[in-house]
């Protein structure tokens, strides 16, 4: 006997599911983040193997789909006897790649600031460590915000790749749901609600925040 399903019970469990698309999206941010980090201060800075390597991690995971850093994370591992669970896999693959996108996003805010201030801060004495956090990084991280932002979204809707490995988020939860109440329309077209409710407020910030740090900047 089939089970009926009633509109409320199709968003309860889609809602739940949501959870874990927003758990997922901020640990792979912040988890990005300190790893964009790391990597951006090797790609600015002095060393030419650390700036190799920051390129070459950029380039990798910015060249190959996230699909294919999922199947890796989750498949690659388990070949070499790592059992990893496909919350873990998805998180870790999630992570890497936002922080090759983040490191790249913050390299053009700091060559953002005219070569100008460099002189200024050299011509007091400053090395280049009191250079990057006095002087360079506070203007840099205005530039940076609302692209950091807008980025946000780009992480949250590349949760939905995850279910591709067995994570059951949002979109993984939209089919689960669809095969079971035959509901396809209504289902996903909650699905679509839902991201949408979670991705527009970032979008809507970015755009704001990038209006008002612009006309900020002008007038100082």
């Amino acid at each position: 006997m089939m089970m009926e399903f009633t509109t409320w019970d199709i968003l309860r469990n889609l809602l739940l599911a949501a959870r874990w698309t927003v758990l997922l999206s901020l640990v792979s941010f912040v988890g990005g983040s300190l790893v964009g980090l790391a990597i951006l201060f090797m790609r600015i800075g002095k060393n030419v193997w650390l700036k190799r390597f920051a390129q070459g991690y950029i380039e990798l995971f910015q060249g190959t789909p996230l699909l294919m850093q999922l199947f890796l994370a989750f498949f690659g591992l388990g070949l070499v006897g790592v059992d990893v669970p496909a919350w873990l896999a998805a998180a870790l693959a999630l992570t890497l790649w936002t922080a090759a996108f983040l490191a790249e996003i913050w390299r053009g805010c700091v060559e953002a600031i005219v070569r100008g201030q460099w002189e200024a801060s050299s011509s007091l004495a400053m090395g280049y460590v009191q250079q990057m956090r006095y002087v360079i990084l506070p203007q840099a991280l205005k530039i940076a915000v609302p692209p950091t932002v807008g980025f946000s979204v780009q992480v949250v809707k590349g949760t939905a790749l995850t279910s591709i490995i067995g994570f059951v988020e949002l979109s993984k939860a939209g089919t689960m749901v669809t095969n079971a109440t035959f509901q396809p329309f209504i289902v996903y077209g909650f699905v679509a609600l839902i991201y949408f409710a979670l991705c527009w407020p970032l979008s809507k910030s970015s755009q704001i925040l990038e209006r008002k740090l612009n006309v900020a900047h002008r007038n100082h």
